[in-house]
């Protein structure tokens, strides 16, 4: 049986070094686009959904992060201590989580068309699934100077690396695992991996276009992108 994830974790953390000068006086997730903090965006995507329990971690300008999320009925993983990386970050913020699998959500992804995070559930088949991304093709994915991450066998299909298609920064993972995970701080990468040698990572594609908003010349492409996902709305 489907069990749609009820949980998020958007990851809020980081120092955003690739977004200076505008992170030496603010958290990167606190950088507006189109008059709205990267976060408020990562959690209107993940409300839109109906993602019921909210997790937002802090580390850089950590008092800031806590400022701006007060009152906003999300919970706060504090990383105030130690950054943890994705993997690191997500493995603490488990027990405030309370959940089997979870949606994550990178903050700055901004995305077009339909919701990401409802074409994820609706494909999340925990049967044969430890963990579903999103992903990209090469039209789809703006103001990215990178090249492709996986490629897929299907869609959704099982995934492996090195291919056109790019992780646009949501996906849903199981946690079941996450005891054995690496301690201290680590990237999902790790996770990902595990997750390729059992034949058990997906990937889904997005149908839209996704900015990577993590250096400044991302704003200008993403309030582009936002408009023009508005005028087609109507």
């Amino acid at each position: 049986m489907r069990r749609r994830p009820d949980a998020a974790m958007i990851f809020a953390a980081g120092l955003g070094t690739r977004m200076a000068p505008l992170t030496l006086s603010r958290p990167k997730a606190l950088v507006e686009v189109a008059g709205r903090p990267l976060v408020d965006h990562a959690i209107a995507l993940a409300r839109e959904a109906g993602i019921g329990r909210i997790v937002v971690n802090v580390h850089h300008f950590a008092d800031m992060m806590a400022a701006h999320l007060r009152n906003r009925g999300v919970l706060i993983s504090d990383e105030r201590g130690r950054l943890l990386e994705t993997g690191g970050g997500l493995k603490k913020a488990r027990p405030l989580l309370d959940a089997e699998a979870v949606v994550t959500i990178n903050v700055d992804a901004i995305l077009s068309g339909p919701n990401a995070i409802d074409a994820l559930a609706s494909a999340w088949d925990p049967s044969r699934m430890d963990g579903l991304l999103l992903l990209v093709a090469p039209p789809d994915r703006l103001a990215h100077a990178g090249g492709g991450d996986f490629a897929a066998s299907g869609d959704p299909g099982p995934i492996r690396r090195g291919g056109p298609l790019t992780y646009a920064g949501l996906a849903i993972l199981s946690l079941s695992d996450a005891a054995d995970w690496p301690d201290g701080a680590f990237s999902l990468n790790v996770v990902f991996d595990r997750m390729i040698a059992s034949g058990r990572l997906f990937g889904l594609r997005h149908r839209g276009s996704w900015v990577d908003v993590g250096h400044p010349d991302g704003i200008a492409a993403a309030e582009r992108l936002l408009k023009d996902d508005e005028d087609v709305r109507g």
